[in-house]
């Protein structure tokens, strides 16, 4: 039996708090939200019923509202602490942890956004900065919330430099129906975490406009051209990108109907406003906020991503969706090869 703390009561820490908390090796699961409200009412209907409804918690969870500068003392005797806050957060959150003995692991996908002039960061390059000492990793892949929590079969990747992290993630979550493949590979796992957002949106498009299963086709294998090669150049390893992190996660991504990042680009093609989509959807659809951010650190190291400046091009009101199709399918010939280098 481990004990886990799950920080954020979001859709995906509930997920993972049902499905670690439903372990057979009984584990005792925390879950912390920074809303006292929202903790309390989770309490007493034995439900998310802002993020996952209709899912019933284990009534062995506990709960937990406690103050930000209270999370050490909450950590202080976990064998893992899980970080399920939107990107925009974690870097709070990992600051408050810096000390923290047990292996921590974050959920969030995406580029932080930049600070002053830097460029933005991956999950992992803000942990370096804030709290390098944490023995850290991510827990990602193709998985959405509401079929883990259902107890689906689902299948994820516990990658981190550090050996410990791994095999913490996989003592925690690796069950009947929750397989927990390791990898050291964070930044290939990351950059697939955080690129197939953007490129979901644009599957999404595709479909809205009704431009058939071959521009479909075409689009997530392009997609996951780019995404290999802003992961080369940062550092990853190319096999990392045919997993479950980077095929496996964008495959989903883009044409599952539980994505948020889908539903974005199915709505822009219908005509509305970016305003509008976002306002609708009720959740975060991280490739919105992760789009320009993607670019801009692709451009810093002369990568070219024409799909994902369509789409942040898009996203600004620079081009209607017709547009970006229309550009993109007017690009200049070249030849595809298997480092995807073209």
């Amino acid at each position: 039996m481990m004990k886990i703390i799950v920080l954020g009561a979001g859709a995906w820490g509930t997920a993972l708090a049902v499905s670690a908390s439903q372990h057979p090796d009984r584990h005792a699961v925390t879950l912390w939200a920074r809303d006292a409200t929202q903790s309390g009412l989770l309490q007493t209907q034995h439900e998310n019923q802002r993020y996952l409804p209709g899912v019933a918690l284990p009534p062995k969870l506990a709960f937990s509202a406690a103050e930000l500068a209270e999370l050490p003392a909450l950590t202080d005797s976990a064998d893992l602490v899980v970080v399920a806050t939107p990107m925009a957060a974690l870097r709070s959150m990992l600051t408050v942890l810096a000390a923290c003995k047990a292996p921590v692991a974050w959920v969030c996908k995406g580029f932080e956004a930049p600070v002053a002039f830097e460029v933005g960061l991956l999950a992992h390059e803000v942990q370096e900065q804030v709290a390098p000492a944490l023995q850290a990793g991510v827990l990602s892949g193709p998985s959405f919330a509401l079929e883990v929590a259902r107890g689906q079969p689902t299948a994820l990747v516990a990658a981190s430099a550090h050996d410990a992290v791994r095999q913490a993630l996989v003592n925690a979550f690796h069950g009947p129906t929750l397989r927990v493949y390791a990898n050291d590979d964070i930044v290939g796992v990351e950059v697939g975490g955080a690129v197939k957002n953007v490129l979901a949106i644009a599957t999404g498009l595709c479909d809205g406009l009704g431009l058939g299963l071959n521009a479909r086709a075409a689009l997530i294998t392009r997609g996951l051209a780019e995404m290999t090669r802003l992961g080369l150049a940062l550092g990853a390893q190319p096999g990392t990108f045919m997993g479950l992190s980077g095929l496996g996660d964008l495959v989903l991504t883009a044409t599952g109907d539980l994505s948020r990042n889908r539903q974005v680009g199915l709505a822009l093609a219908q005509g509305q406003s970016l305003a509008q989509t976002t306002a609708a959807l009720g959740h975060v659809a991280e490739g919105v906020y992760s789009a320009r951010t993607v670019v801009q650190r692709a451009n810093h190291l002369g990568v070219d991503m024409p799909i994902a400046n369509a789409v942040v091009a898009l996203l600004d009101g620079l081009l209607t969706p017709q547009q970006a199709v229309a550009d993109l399918m007017g690009r200049e010939p070249t030849v595809e090869q298997l480092d995807a280098a073209s």
